[in-house]
């Protein structure tokens, strides 16, 4: 069998209260022992000074105008122009009274200013803070505070949170710049409040009339503190240092190197995840080194294909939900096809995977199948791509399985966290055997499991589970102002991340629960709820679902997201009509999803603890403009359980205090 990863270290069994723990498994590239660095590139600001002095006439930053009532094709900036721009928007940052280890928030949707700023904090050894796009002002308050931030880059429409009453913290800002330009209002409002506001075009010209040398930073210094919105309480403040980030992108391209299809400073990469979020900095950095392209959506998620069709990007990362609508996309097309056309299509999709099932690569698997039906589907994602990375949740290994046969390109998952600086694994192109599995041990980490006891994980068994633990040069320094958090989570240099991993035969990781959303009924039996949503999320009827589970219950709740075609076509055969909020307060659907439910609970052979024993039906998919889940889609358990507090006690106050 082929590996895909070198055990250094046997595993230990437990005992005296101490738990069992798994080998130390470490990536191919580094079973003697680590890499050597780059000594040329050990800071951020070496990835981008470097490419700027080996490629200035290449495209770097990319972005669509709005022009009559639409958004026109991509324009475009040069490593030499965006170098230009950094050095005129560092040199006005020194100018408004910042030193280096001040702290910058950059706070805005994806967009070249962001990157220019980013790249001005590295050139003067500045601390660049995101602040999240996607969160109200009640976290941007928190931060700006906790960083102490004094200087802020802004989009236009989230000036109005910076300078909302609810953003006490707002006063400590010295200095706020408008990604493009303020209204008068907000000039005044921000002027009020003690902060000198600035268009762009007017810091560029604070620039230019206020030359400063820049101030390099050193490998140790922080690069960024990135804050993590969390499933509850308040953010955390993850460091990194600069030397942290660069030995990342030295990971990722060591790792590159090993296969045939190499990217390179032609590649294109359409940002559209948030760049307060680890994993698109982290691409876009290792674009960066390269010398490739980075073009950014126009704003809208759901006209995310418009791009696509206009970037024709070579390489694509997303979240799983992501992909998800991609393939319902293309599902759909398909059901309209006719009888034969359809009944071709399968079969042609049967005949590829056979043969990438049997190990060979999908370009070689069946070019005629590609001729005849799958480069219509690669054409819908603008014809070029060639790489697919999918990070933040397990991707289901049905909607893998259908991207990798059909988009004629790479399809890769990976796992990591902020606190891994990106992905601490990574699957490898073309290894059907990673199929639901998350890849090997990234070049500078080790990975270990360890065992969970009242889970009943045990890193030591056949398959070997446990709680993933990672160690080495690419994790974050601590919590910024949280020691005792930094303790708790990196123990002995390790750092427990809450998730629960499988190691495969073949040394590849797959993740199949979470540590932390475990909850213990009343009967004493331990339920470990996003298991049990990855299972009930299987049902045609569900688009989403949140399982609540109370420790003074016996019986487990749910709130269910409807599928909005799926439950129309249910009324229609039952004969209701209506709009689809009043289809989710029918009884009779209710009663029809709970029987669902209850098919999958039997079909995966749940415990009688583990059934659902009651629905909310919610016509809305669990969105972020609630607060409900994270900028990756992850689940903020505590928030949901507040907004669903009242019907979730009304719930249980129908079903009574009877026992599973």
């Amino acid at each position: 069998m082929k590996t895909f990863a070198v055990q250094v270290e046997e595993g230990k069994e437990g005992g005296d209260g101490k738990l069992s723990i798994g080998p130390i498994y470490r990536n191919l590239l580094s079973k003697d022992d680590f890499p050597p660095l780059d000594p040329d590139i050990s800071t951020t600001w070496d990835l981008f000074s470097v490419s700027v002095r080996n490629c200035p006439g290449n495209n770097m930053l990319g972005w669509r105008k709005f022009i009559d009532g639409k958004y026109g094709p991509y324009v475009w900036k040069t490593y030499k122009e965006v170098y230009e721009e950094v050095l005129q928007i560092g040199c006005a940052l020194r100018a408004a009274g910042s030193e280096p280890g001040c702290r910058v928030g950059i706070y805005g949707s994806n967009c070249p200013q962001w990157i220019v700023a980013m790249e001005a904090c590295s050139a003067h050894s500045l601390v660049c803070v995101p602040l999240y796009d996607t969160l109200g002002p009640g976290a941007v308050n928190f931060i700006v505070n906790h960083a102490e931030i004094d200087y802020v880059f802004v989009q236009d429409k989230k000036a109005k949170e910076i300078l909302n009453p609810e953003c006490a913290s707002a006063q400590r800002i010295k200095t706020m710049v408008s990604f493009t330009s303020l209204t008068v209002e907000e000039k005044d409002k921000a002027a009020e409040m003690g902060i000198k506001p600035y268009s762009w075009e007017e810091f560029l010209q604070k620039g230019k009339e206020n030359p400063y040398e820049i101030v390099p930073p050193r490998p140790f210094d922080i690069c960024t503190i990135m804050y993590t919105s969390g499933t509850s309480g308040d953010p955390k403040g993850v460091v990194l240092t600069h030397e942290t980030v660069a030995t990342f992108i030295r990971g990722i391209d060591l790792f590159m190197e090993q296969f045939e299809d190499k990217m390179t400073s032609s590649d294109v990469y359409l940002s559209f995840l948030p760049l307060a979020h680890v994993l698109d900095r982290a691409i876009e950095e290792y674009f960066f080194r390269n010398g490739a392209s980075v073009g950014y959506y126009h704003g809208d998620l759901n006209a995310l294909r418009d791009d696509l069709m206009e970037l024709k990007p070579t390489f694509l990362a997303g979240v799983p939900r992501v992909f998800e609508k991609i393939h319902e996309a293309i599902n759909k097309a398909l059901q309209e096809l006719n009888p034969v056309r359809k009944r071709i299509f399968d079969a042609l999709y049967k005949y590829k995977l056979a043969w990438m099932n049997r190990g060979y690569k999908q370009k070689y698997a069946s070019p005629l199948a590609d001729l005849l039906a799958f480069r219509k589907v690669k054409a819908r994602l603008g014809g070029r791509l060639r790489l697919i990375v999918s990070g933040g949740a397990p991707l289901s290994s049905e909607v893998e399985e259908f991207l990798r046969v059909t988009c004629c390109a790479f399809v890769v998952q990976g796992y990591g966290l902020t606190e891994t600086c990106g992905p601490a694994t990574l699957g490898f192109p073309d290894e059907m055997c990673m199929m639901g599995a998350v890849g090997s041990p990234a070049v500078y980490n080790e990975v270990r499991l360890e065992e969970v006891p009242e889970m009943g994980y045990n890193p030591l068994g056949n398959p070997p589970c446990g709680e993933i633990c990672i160690r080495g040069k690419t994790l974050f320094s601590g919590y910024y102002k949280n020691p005792e958090l930094t303790r708790e989570s990196v123990i002995d240099g390790w750092f427990h991340t809450g998730d629960i991993g499988q190691v495969l035969p073949n040394g590849v990781f797959k993740i199949i629960d979470r540590k932390k959303n475990l909850v213990k009924l009343s009967q004493g039996e331990y339920v470990a709820l996003e298991h049990l949503e990855n299972v009930y999320g299987t049902a045609q009827i569900v688009e989403d679902i949140w399982v609540y589970g109370d420790s003074f219950k016996s019986m487990l709740v749910a709130v269910v997201a409807l599928h909005e075609e799926n439950t129309r076509k249910w009324a229609d055969l039952n004969g209701y009509t209506g709009s689809f909020s009043e289809l989710c307060s029918l009884d009779h659907l209710r009663r029809f999803v709970l029987s669902e439910l209850k098919s999958v609970a039997e079909r995966n052979k749940l415990r009688g603890f583990e059934h659902i024993k009651g629905v909310i039906l919610e016509s809305r998919p669990f969105d972020m403009e609630r607060d409900l889940v994270t900028a990756t889609l992850k689940k903020k358990r505590n928030k949901l359980h507040k907004y669903y507090l009242v019907h979730i006690d009304e719930l249980y106050q129908k079903l009574g205090p009877g026992r599973v």
